[in-house]
């Protein structure tokens, strides 16, 4: 029996189910898994791979099927990798690299690097990286994507690691602070405060304001128990953000790179005087991962060492 015959008796739709013990896992379904990963879809993927898109579905329930658990949830249109597929393609990854790297394949350039962010980036410090990544490791691509999720697609295997602010506690990420960055008052351009130097959580109290639950870190919880804005506007993402604070809907609280980094004609930032500062985090799964995550770490700290040690002005 050849492959093709194979995976056509591995199709999903005659074995909905998976089944332990299938046939040996080779190369070619761990490079059609990271291919779905990586594309959300399965028809990109397949044009990805040259393959059409029933191989592709074929060898991924194959894969499904000798593991013995789903990797993919298959219930939308848009795919995404379950819990166990999550886990699977760190380790999956890095045996293809394993795999390149004892073969001498030549490649030009490795995995890239997925580095995600829900807003802001890496602030002052992101073209530097960039720049500097790119000079040091050519042949692996940093990109830089930013996802509207509290972890910025970090547990959902979307990015490799992940620029985020404030707390996290989410199970199973590992994180380090790489700098704090001081918060800013995001006002309506016409408003009553945009000519101010600065402002207190206290004169902001007085309106409604606007909080981003699903990437954000501001919360009522700033505010004194006391002297909390009595209300609030829900948005999903950063520029619903700014287009509810430019339209006049009430202000916003953010770090300070927001500003330079998402600037909008319809808003002023003013400097916060008493609201703590927010930590900026390097974030990454607890898992070997992709084996660029060492340097990466290490290029952002010589950055921001970079940075502090420059004098101000």
């Amino acid at each position: 029996m050849n492959a093709g015959e194979d995976d056509a008796r591995l199709d999903p739709r005659e074995n909905p189910e998976p089944r332990p013990g299938g046939r040996p896992i080779e190369l070619r379904h761990l490079r059609a898994f990271l291919a779905v990963a990586d594309e959300h879809n399965v028809t990109r993927a397949a044009a990805a791979l040259g393959l059409t898109q029933p191989a592709v579905s074929r060898t991924l329930a194959a894969l499904e099927n000798s593991l013995g658990t789903r990797l993919v949830d298959r219930s939308t249109h848009h795919l995404a990798l379950t819990p166990e597929g999550v886990a699977f393609r760190d380790r999956a990854a890095a045996a293809i690299d394993a795999f390149d790297d004892a073969m001498g394949t030549g490649r030009s350039r490795h995995r890239p690097l997925r580095l995600g962010h829900a807003w802001s980036a890496f602030g002052p410090y992101t073209t530097p990286l960039l720049r500097a990544w790119q000079a040091r490791y050519p042949r692996t691509p940093l990109e830089l994507l930013r996802i509207d999720d509290r972890t910025a697609g970090l547990t959902r295997g979307e990015v490799d690691a992940a620029l985020l602010r404030g707390p996290v506690d989410t199970p199973g990420l590992v994180t380090e602070v790489l700098f704090s960055e001081t918060r800013v008052a995001a006002v309506t351009a016409d408003g009553p405060h945009a000519g101010r130097t600065a402002l207190t959580l206290a004169e902001l109290a007085g309106d409604p304001v606007v909080l981003n639950p699903v990437s954000g870190t501001t919360t009522l919880a700033l505010w004194p128990a006391d002297a909390r804005p009595t209300t609030s506007l829900t948005v999903a993402n950063t520029d619903d953000w700014l287009t509810a604070i430019a339209a006049g809907r009430g202000s916003g609280v953010s770090a300070a790179s927001t500003a330079a980094v998402h600037p909008h004609s319809g808003v002023v930032f003013v400097p916060l005087t008493d609201a703590p500062p927010l930590p900026v985090l390097l974030a990454r799964r607890d898992a070997p991962g992709h084996p660029a995550l060492p340097r990466l770490a290490t290029l952002a700290r010589e950055i921001v060492g970079r940075g502090a040690s420059r004098p101000a002005g």
